[in-house]
């Protein structure tokens, strides 16, 4: 019915921009008797012309509640189509009348017809909109003024959607630090200040709500924007990554909290989707620790690549099987299988590759615990080390056409036992290369926020029972990813490996720990030392000040991305690293953190330079309580 109705609102439309032509192209609207039989010829024609013309190019589909730009040139395109049509038909026809007809008759169709769409969408943005608000408010029964900082793109694509959505929330206006935009209007709100302007006018317009929308924005001018809202008392919002901006994901209900990572944000990551999905799409891929933050987010990834079938691996089945679920349950359509197994098992694990034989391989199993692996070197040689061993022979055996390992920055100068397990993993895949028709390589990057194991879940539990918040050093640095970013690198790095190649992940820049949960402790809407203490415990077992990402005989080469690079292969004597891995395994559940190091030394001689090679006293006294809290 919508249809029909809006045809016939345009013939009357139509009719109406053919009276006002004649009526300004005659004097005071006397049309001479001999052009009236070509009004109705005209008016016969136009309408039936126009409406077919529009209905061909689908503009009675559009929403014109939010109309725009792209609706006026479709609404340009119909009158100019149909104009032309009918000029051409009346010439054929040898119909006569005045020759600017035609051209007042194209103005006056785009002015009628342009007016009844963009008047649909003034009355139901002013009129409809505020009857509704007066009548019940919205939602929440009551609207709470907003500011957006931000007079850009994405500034104003917040601001349209809360002018088009009742959630509750209304823009008075934005603040922007460019000069150039100072006293301007955007959507009819004004640019009314720079971030420095913010608590005076939070206070002058009764601002609840402040949001962000500066995506590309380093972390520290997010950081600073952050320490401003804080005294002001309004809730201090941000819009997600530019990426979802791109993609056209942005509403209302994307905008969130400011979270620590916002804090931390760098460029965002960019991949080739055309040179990933090129080696995955169609593939048999199989993922270690398919259970973990960094494996299950690998899953997620991958199965928007359209494999062949995706294989989950790990020997944790309560994880494992909530991240199988909930795979199958989005993508019933692809071949997701799961097993449970122990790559420590060289059996199991053989046989599983060659009932599968997997094409891509990501090996994300691994301890990654630094104390825990410092009082259980054991577990870590026969994880880290041997595990790892175990699936990259057998992805030898199977043919598998790209290995991809991932590492660690504990590996670089290793002083645990866990970053001497994971550099002994990384030497192991390099040797396999060129062994066989697989590209091995392994991936090396640091933190990833919210991870198992992440500083950030425990700050959060500590903030939560009020304190205090326990850091290990003053000057402790980390460096810092979120698990989605540093998976698409992974990824990446996947498509462009070569083979033997120890990629390296361009981090940013070393945040310190103290910093970071300062800043938690302010987006919480606490004061650091004044409502959340701050305690110093002392670095645990194994731990660095700071961590590193190559050691210095390694260096960088770039890729042809450029937030991965290489370090430089290390010459091993690979009868030195088999003697070491016999030496290890012959010593078995007696194995030592003294040991792990000694066969690290003996094989990568500069590889370790934080911690004696020589046997070394570990501390044999359980952890503290406080060390078992602390990550």
């Amino acid at each position: 019915m919508r249809i029909p109705i809006l045809m016939t609102m345009d013939v009357a439309l139509i009719l109406a921009a053919l009276s006002f032509s004649f009526f300004v192209r005659f004097q005071e609207g006397h049309v001479p008797l001999q052009y009236w039989a070509e009004f109705v010829v005209l008016a016969v024609g136009y309408s039936v012309v126009f409406v077919s013309v529009f209905y061909y190019l689908r503009m009675y589909h559009r929403m014109w509640a939010y109309a725009s730009i792209g609706e006026l040139i479709a609404i340009i395109q119909g009158v100019t189509l149909g104009s032309l049509i009918v000029f051409a038909g009346t010439a054929l026809l040898e119909i006569s009348f005045p020759r600017s007809i035609p051209f007042m008759m194209w103005a006056f169709s785009l002015l009628f017809i342009g007016a009844s769409r963009f008047g649909w969408r003034l009355v139901r943005e002013h009129v409809v909109k505020s009857r509704k608000q007066n009548g019940n408010g919205c939602a929440t029964g009551r609207i709470e003024n907003s500011l957006i900082v931000g007079a850009g793109a994405a500034g104003h694509m917040v601001a349209k959607e809360l002018v088009n959505n009742q959630v509750g929330l209304k823009a008075v206006g934005f603040i922007d630090d460019d000069p150039a935009k100072a006293n301007l209007q955007l959507m009819g709100l004004p640019v009314l200040g720079t971030r420095q302007d913010i608590a005076h006018i939070v206070q002058n317009h009764c601002i609840k709500e402040v949001i962000i929308a500066m995506p590309s924005m380093p972390g520290e001018v997010i950081r600073e924007i952050v320490r401003i809202c804080q005294p002001t008392g309004a809730r201090t919002l941000i819009l997600p990554g530019v990426y979802q901006l791109l993609s056209g994901e942005v509403s209302v209900n994307s905008i969130r909290p400011v979270g620590v990572e916002d804090l931390l944000q760098r460029d965002p990551v960019k991949v080739n989707l055309d040179e990933i999905a090129a080696y995955l799409a169609g593939k048999v891929v199989l993922v270690t620790g398919a259970g973990g933050s960094i494996g299950s987010e690998l899953c997620w990834q991958i199965v928007r690549l359209r494999p062949k079938q995706l294989l989950l691996l790990d020997t944790y089945e309560n994880t494992t099987n909530d991240v199988f679920v909930e795979l199958r349950a989005a993508h019933p359509e692809l071949d997701i299988r799961v097993e449970i197994a122990d790559i420590r098992d060289q059996v199991r694990i053989d046989l599983l590759f060659q009932a599968y034989r997997p094409q891509v391989v990501f090996h994300a199993a691994a301890h990654k615990h630094v104390p825990l692996m410092e009082y259980s070197p054991t577990e870590a040689v026969r994880t880290n080390v041997f595990g790892t061993r175990n699936v990259a022979e057998a992805a030898l055996s199977a043919d598998t056409e790209i290995f991809i390992m991932i590492s660690t920055d504990k590996a670089v100068n290793p002083t645990s036992v866990m970053g001497a397990t994971k550099r002994l993993a990384e030497v192991i895949v390099q040797q396999l290369n060129g062994r066989g028709i697989t590209h091995f390589a392994a991936v090396r990057f640091g933190n990833v926020l919210e991870s198992n194991g992440s500083v950030i879940p425990l700050f959060k539990r500590q903030i939560a029972e009020g304190g205090p918040v326990t850091v290990t050093h003053p000057e402790m640095t980390r460096y810092f990813m979120t698990i989605p970013e540093a998976v698409q690198l992974v990824i990446q790095a996947g498509a462009i490996a070569k083979g033997g190649e120890v990629f390296v992940l361009d981090m940013g820049e070393r945040v310190k720990i103290l910093d970071l949960a300062k800043d938690l402790i302010r987006l919480s809407g606490f004061e650091p030392e004044k409502d959340i203490e701050i305690q110093f415990v002392g670095i645990r077992p194994g731990e660095k000040l700071y961590e590193e990402l190559l050691t210095a005989e390694e260096g960088t080469n770039a890729t042809r991305h450029r937030r991965i690079f290489t370090a430089r292969p290390t010459l091993v004597d690979t009868g030195s690293l088999d003697r070491q891995l016999a030496h290890l395994w012959r010593k078995g559940p007696f194995c030592t953190g003294e040991d792990v190091f000694q066969a690290l030394f003996r094989v990568v001689p500069g590889a370790v330079q934080g911690r004696a090679a020589s046997p070394v006293r570990l501390i044999e006294e359980p952890p503290t309580k406080v060390q078992q809290d602390i990550t």
